[in-house]
């Protein structure tokens, strides 16, 4: 069994079942054996898309986490501390958070941001095209 940590990115793309999201990243997601968390940050991240207009999501995310079986994943006081002491110079607070939940709780982190892809200190699981 592995735990995986959602990316925003990869989130919406399970959501909107789109073909971008790869096939290895679609079958660790939808594999039965693996829990698969989505954090508290994506959540909010796709809120204030959907309420800018900027992101057409078919559900509430609380919502969608349940429908998929999913397991929203809180963000703790640590986490957060850590995120903003992470040796990296990437500006995205959503970003940071993620690596540093995946970080603390032993997640790997499914993500098709290449930004994230160049830490190297979180175990990763690519689900770019």
């Amino acid at each position: 069994m592995t735990d995986l940590l959602l990316d925003t990115r990869v989130f919406i793309w399970w959501q909107r079942n789109e073909a971008m999201l790869c096939d290895p990243a679609r079958a660790a997601i939808a594999d039965g054996g693996n829990r698969v968390f989505v954090s508290a940050a994506s959540v909010w991240e796709v809120a204030l898309k959907m309420r800018k207009g900027k992101l057409l999501f078919n559900a509430s995310p609380t919502a969608a986490i349940l429908a998929n079986g999913f397991h929203a994943l809180p963000i703790l006081a640590d986490e957060a501390e850590a995120a903003g002491a992470l040796d990296w110079d990437h500006a995205d607070p959503f970003d940071r958070l993620l690596v540093a939940q995946a970080m603390r709780a032993s997640l790997v982190l499914v993500t098709a941001d290449s930004a994230i892809r160049g830490y190297h200190g979180v175990a990763q699981l690519w689900a770019g095209p």
